[in-house]
């Protein structure tokens, strides 16, 4: 476990990080830039821990190497289907809302606020220094699971990128592929990742890394009630009602059969 100096350096990291793509969103006047960066952030914030250690495990590295392939390709999707598009419209009404002088406030209500909470999420990384057990069914389980996480994630949002490229599909719902099973294949194998690493690093520190399940409580309530699921379907069905039929049919989350539409 690297000292207390070290835990606070994953801190700066992130803050340091989230400070320039804020100076950045200032130039771009686009604060939805943040999106691009935070996972890179996160693991930022790990790789900082590791280093900070001397003694870090294998455990440890294949942790990060798991956690740096889910930052890198969520980074590169996201700065892929942004690019060009402006500013994401759930940024826009912050804006809207946070008027005049948003610019000086996206520091604190946005960009500061994220670069704590991408800290917070780097938990597991920080926690697995903190012991050196014997590889055993729960690391090969908590691997598995942020690996199926990474894959369902990436899957999910290459059928949305396909399905959105295609002009027949203009106005439609998608409700294929893994869309079929759940309305946010992408927020669910995100919620996967991090319930799996958290497992890995209980394997190799025990109780004493039972605190870092902060990390995937705090990740699945914000894909689930706060920047997720909740903002994106807040007022979808006033603006695509066809999408009300899809909700009404498709589970929120956890993917499941299609019900039967009313």
């Amino acid at each position: 476990m690297p000292e207390l100096r070290g835990v606070f350096a994953g801190l700066a990291f992130t803050v340091g990080v989230l400070l320039v793509t804020w100076v950045a969103s200032l130039v771009r006047r686009d604060a939805s830039v943040v999106d691009r960066v935070w996972s890179l952030a996160i693991v930022g914030a790990g790789w900082t821990f590791f280093l900070q250690t001397p003694d870090a495990s294998g455990r440890a590295l294949w942790m990060l190497v798991l956690g740096s392939l889910w930052a890198l390709r969520l980074s590169l999707f996201i700065t892929w289907r942004n690019w060009g598009h402006g500013e994401d419209r759930r940024y826009r009404q912050i804006r809207e809302r946070n008027q005049p002088h948003f610019g000086v406030k996206s520091l604190y209500l946005v960009f500061l606020l994220q670069a704590g909470l991408a800290w917070v999420v780097a938990a597991p990384f920080l926690a697995v220094l903190g012991g050196s057990r014997p590889w055993g069914l729960l690391d090969i389980a908590g691997l598995a699971l942020a690996a199926f996480g990474i894959v369902f994630e990436a899957i999910g949002d290459a059928q949305m990128a396909r399905f959105k490229a295609d002009p027949r599909h203009h106005g439609q719902v998608m409700d294929r592929g893994l869309w079929r099973y759940t309305r946010h294949p992408n927020y669910f194998g995100e919620a996967c990742v991090w319930w799996g690493l958290w497992l890995v690093a209980l394997a190799g520190a025990g109780s004493g890394a039972a605190w870092s399940v902060v990390s995937p409580l705090l990740m699945t309530v914000l894909l689930l009630k706060v920047s997720g699921v909740s903002l994106l379907e807040k007022d979808i069905g006033e603006r695509r009602p066809a999408y009300r039929d899809y909700i009404a049919r498709t589970n929120a989350f956890v993917p499941g059969p299609p019900k039967d539409a009313a």
